[in-house]
């Protein structure tokens, strides 16, 4: 009777190892299954839309040396009066003037291997100005050199808005991300899902900017000044699901 017993058990431990097996198998592919449904593909496209700008900024300033601090101050301060004047004349208003640097730095002999000695003073004072009248720019640099301006730091341009160029570029760059992962999809044997993600990034890629030549005021001619166009581009990251 005994024996009976564990021939029948063995005989049961035998037939129950089948159906773990399949358990497994089944599991197993159940996983591999999931893997391909929850498949992402990561793409990145970039548009562009130009936009010629419509305000300048421009950097100018004062540059004077004396031989001492309080002279060297005295005939900056003289001399930025007058350029203030002159931007007001040129139609800048007050509100579009701003100073940008102002410094006092003593200036050293260093000849003969001595110590080094102060011989003098220079002052900087650098004022920004702003236009929204591109029109206005070229007149305004000649009326800052008549005023005195012996260093111009150069000119900036600027969009003042920006939205449908940058909705453009938008617009642009999801239409070749989307082209993109199409031919990535088909090229992989699979089908493009939706989207799980989009991330945006961007800015401006500025022209490079003119060269100035400032004319003397006995020419009867203005400084010419050529805006040219600005290139704003936006990048934008998707997340599609691949589908099996």
């Amino acid at each position: 009777m005994k024996k009976f017993i564990l021939i029948t058990a063995s005989i049961l431990a035998m037939s129950c190892s089948p159906v773990s097996n399949q358990t497994a198998s089944a599991h197993d592919g159940s996983a591999a299954h999931e893997t391909i449904n929850q498949g992402k593909l990561y793409v990145s496209a970039t548009g562009h839309a130009a936009q010629a700008p419509d305000r300048a900024s421009v950097s100018a300033g004062v540059v004077t040396q004396a031989p001492t601090a309080g002279a060297a101050m005295r005939e900056n301060a003289r001399q930025m009066n007058a350029v203030f004047k002159a931007l007001k004349a040129a139609g800048i208003v007050e509100r579009n003037i701003t100073t940008s640097q102002m410094s006092l730095q003593p200036q050293y002999d260093y000849q003969n291997r001595k110590a080094p000695r102060i011989t003098g003073y220079e002052v900087r004072n650098t004022l920004s100005a702003m236009s929204d009248d591109l029109d206005k720019v070229g007149p305004m640099l000649d009326a800052l050199v008549s005023a005195g301006v012996n260093n111009i730091g150069g000119i900036n341009f600027s969009i003042k808005d920006a939205k449908s160029a940058r909705a453009k570029a938008r617009m642009d760059a999801i239409a070749l991300a989307r082209t993109k992962a199409e031919n990535m999809a088909k090229a992989a044997g699979v089908r493009l899902g939706k989207v799980l993600e989009i991330r945006e990034g961007g800015g401006y890629t500025p022209r490079p900017q003119p060269m100035m030549m400032v004319k003397s005021m006995d020419m009867m001619e203005s400084t010419p000044v050529a805006a040219g166009e600005q290139t704003l581009s936006v990048t934008v990251n998707i997340t599609y699901a691949l589908e099996q």
